[in-house]
């Protein structure tokens, strides 16, 4: 189990369930609360502080080769920072690691600047840490293929033969990537026609949550140069935690023959802390056997996962706790998000920094750790409890919340969590 660092502790009192110890330091954006003509400033998390990096850059504390007199942490994104790539980013840790561990003096005994740098969680309004270019969802959980497979085509062919063979996956609506705690306006559409009649518009009926993940991309490569799978993870800055909103019924009416569109475009929430790789490093795992073997082009040296325990919760409007609805992890999932980039840029396509690719839904193996309401609930042929009410799909003043953290020795490596509310249709 991951004891890395294990004994490193920050001046700063970090909580003992805290998702942000000195072992994580995840990256953000935010901006002081009430004061809305501030520009976002990049941040990291520890403890219930989120750490100004711009006024940690402007006191000189960032002295190393790659980031001394770097202008990437007064930008309004972590975009250039991505770019910069992982020399950057293990500078970038090291350093902020070094000024915030217990026996370091530089901020620890320096009130003047310690407030300056140090902002309360409760005065920060996260904001979207990058601006994402470009998004695209994957579809790389096998137990959610076989379960979508056997709902809408039945048990004769759950999985499609090519899914063994390649990451699935299309291309995401990137203008309506939104942080957590953004509201989510139910959406309208079409859905599929009853017998003879013509199809129907109006309100989804069938609105639904999608646990996934998305690796947030760093460095891009160049329009018709690949990126080789050996090389894939110099490219992946981290995680974050996503919800691919989906209207079901809109979905299955406009899905063949060319993918989803409307039935997922109108909102994808995703956490406001990207944890980097670094950090994920001591909870890597091997990540589940292939069968057939990948092509070339896919099969990498290390094949590996994260243990990361997810979960989703449901607070519905009239209800003063929210409740778990799903457990599931991370290490299921059956193409790593290493493939994923590796196929994503074969046939020579460019990634560029902040660029953001999604697992698709990630459940595993057991019933209760399903990953969406169509999968829990069988499209809605079964309720589940939720505290005192009953659900199929979503309704009406609901909120999500779904979160990830890894169990570390004496220490959390967490994602914070991911939220959203479902507002009414508009008239």
């Amino acid at each position: 189990m991951a004891d890395a660092k294990q004994l490193l502790r920050s001046f700063v009192e970090v909580p003992r369930d805290s998702h942000f110890p000195i072992q994580n330091l995840p990256f953000g954006v935010f901006r002081r609360r009430g004061q809305p003509e501030d520009p976002p400033r990049p941040a990291v998390a520890i403890g219930d502080f989120a750490l100004d990096l711009a006024a940690v850059s402007a006191a000189g504390l960032f002295d190393g080769p790659v980031l001394s007199g770097s202008p990437c942490f007064s930008q309004e994104t972590l975009n250039m920072f991505l770019g910069m790539g992982r020399p950057a980013w293990k500078e970038a840790r090291a350093t902020l690691q070094k000024i915030l561990s217990a026996d370091e003096p530089v901020l620890r005994d320096n009130e003047a600047l310690r407030k300056s740098c140090l902002v309360p969680m409760s005065d920060a309004e996260m904001l979207l840490p990058i601006t994402v270019g470009d998004y695209t969802d994957f579809f790389c959980s096998v137990h959610h293929a076989r379960n979508c497979g056997f709902i809408f085509r039945g048990p004769q062919t759950p999985v499609n033969p090519n899914w063994f063979h390649l990451p699935v996956g299309y291309h995401g609506r990137a203008s309506s990537v939104i942080v957590s705690g953004t509201d989510i306006i139910r959406p309208r559409g079409q859905s599929h026609p009853i017998g003879s009649s013509q199809p129907s518009f109006g309100p989804s009926q069938k609105l639904d949550f999608e646990l996934e993940m998305a690796a947030i991309v760093g460095p891009g490569n160049e329009l018709g140069k690949p990126i080789s799978i050996d090389d894939a993870e110099d490219h992946i800055f981290g995680l974050v935690v996503m919800n691919d909103w989906s209207a079901r019924d809109i979905q299955a009416w406009e899905t063949i023959p060319l993918g989803p569109f409307l039935g997922k475009s109108f909102s994808t929430s995703v956490s406001p802390w990207i944890v980097t790789l670094d950090a994920l490093k001591p909870f890597a795992c091997e990540a589940p056997k292939q069968e057939p073997e990948p092509l070339p082009y896919l099969a990498e040296k290390n094949h590996i996962n994260y243990d990361i325990p997810l979960e989703a919760w449901i607070k519905p409007k009239e209800q003063s706790d929210p409740s778990v609805v799903t457990k599931t992890n991370f290490r299921h999932m059956y193409w790593t998000v290493t493939q994923q980039l590796a196929h994503h840029t074969v046939n020579g396509c460019n990634l560029r920094p902040g660029d953001m690719f999604a697992t698709g839904t990630l459940s595993g193996p057991e019933p209760d750790s399903l990953g969406c309401l169509l999968e829990i609930t069988w499209n809605g042929k079964k309720e589940i409890p939720v505290g005192n009410s009953i659900r199929k799909f979503l309704e009406d003043g609901d909120e999500v919340i779904l979160t990830a953290c890894c169990k570390g020795e004496d220490y959390n490596v967490g994602f914070g969590s991911c939220t959203g509310k479902v507002l009414p249709a508009l008239p």
